[in-house]
């Protein structure tokens, strides 16, 4: 369950604190007790902080996600290069596939081979370890020139760009936030990524697990531009927010089985975590429907 506090909220509401995964504080008005933090915390749940925005901004965690910890670290930092590469390959492949598959769910794409449009899937079989021929690159270029193409010409994927880009980084906070929980859970590190290793980003690896994931999210915010097409109003407003608060509830489909988004992504960061040890080469990925 993700649980979200603004402004217009007045009315008294109980929630049992073992059912909540995230709670988004968005209010500037509100007081929160450090008891109420330190049971959320206890309990793995996920605190976002919001900006005078309204967008979502920091990310408290639990630092002590699971009782073999001290043991998970030192598997992870012990990783070798060519095991992040393998790794980052799967994930680039989960990614491909994925976008490619909503591509072709919504009918935006043509010349379609085996399900799936011809060109990502030759991408997707194309990629390398390491993926040195950036084919991610290549399939993101393709994806965002199409998928909102019909009622946004010219749609530029940026965090500082046009809308729908504001519904984009909105869900994408939520997901990053529910990566960050189950790396967390699984007793990994969010800062130690198999690819992305900004010196100022304290959640390398979750924005590395969390892309096969995007699709998701990008589904939901192409149907809110579909509905909101008809005004061409594409503020982010408490409904908007709401549907996209939904996202750790969403049904995915993950080694053949249908499951909650927050649940899936827990089995991925274990299977992760398998992989650092040792005893998996694979890491389990969802595949969109």
């Amino acid at each position: 369950m993700i649980i979200s506090f603004t402004e217009k909220d007045r009315s008294p509401a109980s929630v049992p604190i073992e059912d909540i995964g995230v709670v988004v504080l968005e209010a500037y008005q509100m007081t929160i007790s450090l008891n109420l933090i330190t049971s959320l915390l206890e309990n793995n749940v996920a605190l976002i902080t919001c900006n005078k925005k309204k967008m979502p901004k920091g990310l408290l965690l639990n630092l002590e996600g699971n009782i073999l910890q001290q043991e998970r670290f030192h598997d992870q930092i012990s990783v070798s290069l060519p095991l992040k590469k393998q790794l980052w390959k799967q994930t680039i492949q989960a990614k491909i596939h994925n976008q490619a598959a909503l591509l072709a769910k919504l009918g935006i794409a043509s010349n379609l081979y085996r399900g799936l449009p011809r060109n990502m899937r030759q991408w997707k079989e194309s990629v390398q370890s390491g993926d040195p021929d950036n084919f991610e690159a290549r399939a993101a270029v393709y994806y965002w020139r199409h998928i909102f193409n019909e009622y946004i010409p010219n749609f530029i994927r940026g965090r500082d760009e046009a809308a729908p880009n504001n519904f984009l980084n909105y869900g994408y906070a939520v997901l990053r936030a529910v990566t960050a929980r189950a790396l967390v859970a699984s007793g990994l590190l969010p800062t130690f990524g198999i690819h992305h290793h900004n010196r100022y980003n304290a959640y390398a690896l979750a924005d590395d697990i969390m892309e096969p994931y995007r699709p998701y999210v990008d589904e939901i915010v192409y149907r809110l531009v579909v509905m909101k097409s008809i005004t061409n109003d594409y503020e982010l407003t408490r409904e908007m927010k709401a549907e996209l608060l939904q996202i750790p509830a969403i049904d995915v489909y993950i080694d053949g089985e249908k499951s909650p988004l927050m649940i899936a992504m827990q089995r991925t960061t274990a299977s992760l975590y398998q992989c650092m040890s040792g005893n998996s080469r694979k890491i389990i990925y969802p595949e969109l429907q």
